[in-house]
């Protein structure tokens, strides 16, 4: 193993030909602000483009996948702020989908929210028996981004994501599995071992065939899958300059229920 970079907000380890990427905010439980963000889309934009780099891990330290979006970092905002925060989560994903590296997540603790979309927007998704999903926008008012538009529907059906996305709720580990939100649990502690594993033989593979293979199970039925990037966008800037969203964010460092009001 060679440590690619010991500080910062986004760890990089190399094992062999499989780099592991790790958020580190464990004080926030992993949670994307706007700087997170940016930095995982330069760490894996440059993974990509590293031919030395077969296989991608992405984890979280602290023992939490990713909490979702930094709530603490939030404010109404008019759609000309929020446009340049939308579109860098959005790089995040374009890094993953666009890149011809596989990418596998290794899921402890909770992946709400973002959290949950990263995972999902990953090729294999290594999830520990006790790791917890939820597709929480709506609690802050908010519809989702970060391709959970494309990446839900095409995991657990387009019938079962509407549910999630409109009724959000905790899915445990088995669960998750059975939805095909996660592809195998582990023990507890277990999900980066078991990841590193399953990179690895995949960065034993042919580079150009499981490149092909990516590009072609990224063609939508609909279109491009990234359209769908540029749509959440549009959605996510008009949302973050709504009171719904200010009362949600309010709701929650107030600790109380969201009233929402449609507006």
């Amino acid at each position: 193993m060679s440590d690619y970079s010991l500080d910062g907000i986004v760890l990089a380890e190399d094992h062999g030909s499989v780099r592991v990427l790790i958020l580190n905010r464990p004080e926030k439980r992993n949670a994307i602000d706007l700087e997170l963000r940016v930095v995982l889309a330069e760490r894996l934009e440059s993974a990509m483009a590293d031919d030395t780099v077969r296989a991608i891990v992405l984890t979280g330290s602290g023992g939490t996948f990713c909490s979702g979006g930094d709530i603490s970092t939030m404010r109404r905002q008019s759609p000309e702020e929020a446009r340049p925060r939308a579109e860098a989560a959005q790089r995040v994903i374009r890094a993953i989908w666009g890149g011809p590296t596989p990418v596998v997540a290794a899921v402890e603790g909770f992946a709400y929210g973002a959290g949950a979309a990263l995972a999902l927007a990953c090729d294999r998704v290594v999830a520990a028996r006790d790791a917890s999903f939820s597709t929480s926008f709506t609690g802050v008012g908010l519809a989702g981004d970060m391709g959970i538009s494309v990446s839900l529907p095409a995991r657990a059906g387009l019938a079962a994501a509407r549910q999630l996305l409109l009724l959000p709720r905790p899915v445990w580990g088995p669960e998750a599995l059975s939805l095909g939100l996660a592809d195998v649990l582990t023990e507890t502690g277990g999900a980066l071992d078991w990841a590193l594993e399953d990179a690895r033989r995949i960065a034993e593979g042919p580079p150009l065939a499981l490149t092909a293979i990516r590009s072609m199970l990224g063609v939508c039925p609909a279109g491009d899958p990234r359209a769908a990037l540029d749509l959440e966008v549009e959605h996510q800037i008009r949302l973050f300059d709504s009171a719904d969203f200010a009362e949600g964010v309010s709701a929650f460092h107030g600790r109380r229920r969201p009233e929402f009001k449609g507006c």
